[in-house]
């Protein structure tokens, strides 16, 4: 038998060591924590989805191209990494939207697309190109400079260049997925049909905490530590506002939260980072956004808080996590703060610090938690927005279970910062898209988190809140929830309109029709539903849904859009919205809003 030119060049026992490109993807998604690759088939994705599907690892199906992109997103946001499969541009680029996602909440999601072959790649344009068929050039790299242009590396892999060297298609498969490990940001990675069933040189993939080093390139570390404890000994009521940066780091959070239980120091959280941590406890205030905070939290903060430990938020200031510009945000400007941003991959330097502040020479705070105030919930008072997160969080507190709330864009994520999750097993309690331009996520984040809850045996539940709108947006994943048998509660807030910004009553805010049927719609993908009108109603069935913790079930409750029946959120941001459009009374009401004057 006639020996390879691998065999001539290196010899019959490293012959025997190379191993597929498909074989080695496989082993390095494994590697990297991840059981399951979200996806869409296609011809280009063929020769993935037969490698990959096996040996332990999933190709799950998604509705569509999008939709496998956001299960990828929340993959990674609950299990560490996300993978996406999809064919070549037709299925690559309407991954676009959950790639900018992924860039812009920092979440290390890996996009892989079929391509064609590299023998395919000439002159001659091929189905799928995106370009006319009387074209006078062919483009092959629309995809990759489109994912480029959302700042993601982006590359196809190559074969092999000179004889007797197999290529190294395996090793910068890895060093991509790596990247997005390390720098927790997607990349989006092009592989020829016919690479796949190709030798690759073989890998000894390193431990995953090799990956990175653990020395930090910068000194001073030692002086900010220093300078932060005498702040902290000369404060009297100090504060930890953390951000996004503690939020994706489990290791940071937990260190953070051991700090501030070991000296009595209350912790807030930046709206962007909530679901981090149990905000049952006694020193969590929960999230703080200015004039959107709660009253207690806000007063709590502007009133008493002497020093501010800032911790991981964003480098930018961005309008949701500044009170939308408005001038409210107190920590923004408060003078007497530490602002800790971490610049090096997986917040190393963040971590060295907090593990320096635990064993601080440190007083014990005497801090007494501000008196929150529940309004009365009558059992057949009506059910709506403004008391939907109260009803929410004094039903949670007779659970013996966590809960992962999946808030869709709109009128349901502005509520649901109302929400006070405990801690769940899964490590997450609130799962959302901040970035709240890209409705139709919650569906797609509700079905990983019952996947990873179900797959972990753990005791949480799932419960997804969404308006009608987002809710058309996105229901075709049900059949996915359905085929896999996953316990799901949906509360459905119905008022068939877009309200969230709402300025008029044209045709483009109408968003569905009082002649749907929406409980037959949930029948036919095998789970059942219930309209709810009061609080009593709603709360016998929430309870109920949670405690059967299988199928599909969805609370329907019909919404007003009346000022009195919009949670508190909802109403300061429509007024402040009428405030910017010139409307006179509304700028006045804002104005004493900003400065407390009101609880809006």
């Amino acid at each position: 038998m006639t020996p390879t030119p691998y065999e001539q060049n290196f010899g019959t026992a490293y012959q025997q060591s190379l191993v597929t490109l498909g074989e080695a993807m496989r082993g390095i998604i494994r590697h990297f924590g991840a059981d399951t690759v979200y996806g869409v088939g296609g011809d280009f994705a063929a020769n993935l989805i037969a490698a990959l599907d096996q040996g332990g690892l999933t190709v799950s199906p998604s509705s569509n191209e999008m939709h496998a992109g956001f299960c990828a997103c929340a993959q990674a946001e609950v299990q560490g990494m996300g993978f996406c499969l999809t064919t070549y541009t037709v299925g690559s680029l309407p991954c676009s939207t959950a790639a900018a996602l992924a860039k812009t909440e920092g979440l290390p999601v890996v996009f892989i697309s079929g391509a064609p072959g590299e023998d395919e790649v000439h002159q001659t344009s091929i189905h799928h190109m995106v370009q006319p068929g009387d074209s006078w050039r062919t483009e092959y790299d629309a995809a990759l400079r489109s994912f480029a242009a959302l700042g993601l590396r982006a590359e196809r892999l190559q074969g092999d260049r000179s004889r007797g060297q197999p290529n190294i298609s395996a090793y910068r498969f890895f060093e991509l997925v790596k990247h997005a490990w390390l720098h927790r940001e997607p990349v989006f990675i092009e592989v020829p049909r016919n690479l796949v069933f190709a030798l690759t040189q073989p890998l000894s993939l390193p431990p995953m905490d090799q990956l990175q080093s653990d020395e930090i390139p910068f000194a001073g570390l030692q002086a900010v530590l220093d300078n932060i404890v005498a702040k902290f000994k000369a404060a009297k009521h100090p504060l930890v506002y953390f951000g996004v940066q503690v939020r994706r780091n489990p290791q940071l959070t937990q260190l953070m939260v051991d700090f501030c239980r070991r000296f009595r120091i209350p912790y807030a959280s930046h709206w962007f980072a909530k679901g981090a941590v149990d905000e049952t406890d006694p020193l969590c205030l929960g999230g703080y956004n200015g004039a959107f905070s709660a009253p207690e939290l806000r007063a709590y903060i502007e009133t008493r808080v002497d020093y501010v430990l800032d911790l991981g938020t964003s480098i930018i200031p961005q309008d949701t996590a500044s009170a939308f510009q408005t001038g409210t945000h107190f920590i923004a400007d408060f003078p007497n703060k530490t602002v800790l941003k971490s610049t090096v991959p997986r917040e190393k330097e963040l971590v060295r610090i907090l593990q320096g502040l635990l064993q601080a020479d440190l007083p014990q705070y005497a801090y007494t938690a501000p008196q929150r105030s529940t309004p009365p919930l009558a059992p057949d008072a009506k059910m709506d927005f403004h008391v939907l997160t109260d009803v929410i969080n004094r039903l949670q507190s007779a659970q013996d279970f966590g809960t992962v709330f999946v808030p869709e864009v709109g009128n349901s994520f502005f509520a649901s910062f109302g929400l006070a999750p405990k801690a769940t097993q899964l490590g997450v309690n609130w799962l959302a898209n901040p970035w709240y331009a890209a409705m139709g996520t919650a569906l797609p984040y509700a079905r990983i988190a019952t996947e990873t809850v179900r797959d972990a045996g753990h005791s949480d539940r799932v419960v997804l809140i969404t308006g009608d709108g987002g809710f058309h947006f996105q229901l075709n994943e049900l059949i996915h929830v359905q085929k896999q048998g996953l316990p799901l509660t949906i509360v459905y807030m119905r008022n068939d309109v877009f309200h969230l910004g709402k300025s008029g009553n044209g045709p483009i805010y109408h968003c569905s029709t009082s002649g749907f049927d929406v409980h037959k719609l949930v029948q036919a993908y095998g789970g059942e539903a219930r309209r709810c009108e009061t609080i009593g109603d709603f709360s016998t069935y929430y309870r109920e849904c949670l405690a059967a913790n299988s199928g599909i079930r969805l609370i329907e409750v019909p919404c007003s859009l009346e000022p009195e029946y919009q949670c508190r959120e909802i109403a300061l941001l429509n007024l402040y919205i009428q405030s910017r459009n010139g409307n006179a009374e509304a700028r006045q009401r804002w104005e004493a809003v900003k400065q407390g004057q009101t609880k809006g």
